[in-house]
């Protein structure tokens, strides 16, 4: 028998499989191409990276390697969708989130307005999210 039902698990693989987009997309621009990330993230015309610092290839680099290792959690959580698992991928990836959204809450100044909106919505979505999930990964308690 499942620890979930039919929605849950439905709800939770779409779940997951949103939060692997950014550590795929980051992941795979920021180690590939670090120089053209730094530049160009998040693409169309937009320079969030560029506007808090200075380049440094080898931080790109990892950043985009440690994406990539999330990227791998979420797909065994994805794949396998062991009540255990799930927990600890979106765990990690909410304590990742968190760091880094109050960084850049803090760092919106070289960004337009409408930068700004989109990088902390973005952020806030990425904590949101995971935590939403979490909260159906809990046992249900059975009375009788």
């Amino acid at each position: 028998m499942s620890e979930w039902t039919r929605g849950q698990r439905r709800w939770l693989r779409g779940g997951l499989a949103v939060l692997a987009v950014t550590p795929a997309f980051v992941g795979i621009w920021a180690t590939i191409s670090p120089r053209g990330f730094y530049d160009q993230f998040p693409g169309g015309g937009h320079h969030w990276v560029s506007a808090v610092g200075a380049y440094d290839e080898h931080l790109v680099r990892d950043v985009g390697a440690l994406y990539l290792g999330s990227l791998v959690l979420l797909a065994f959580a994805f794949a396998w969708l062991e009540r255990r698992l799930v927990q600890a991928a979106l765990v990690s990836y909410a304590v990742a989130v968190v760091p880094h959204l109050v960084y850049h809450a803090t760092a919106l100044d070289n960004l337009s307005a409408g930068d700004a909106v989109a990088e902390m919505a973005g952020l806030a979505l990425n904590l949101v999210l995971p935590l939403g999930l979490l909260a159906t990964t809990r046992r249900r308690r059975v009375t009788a």
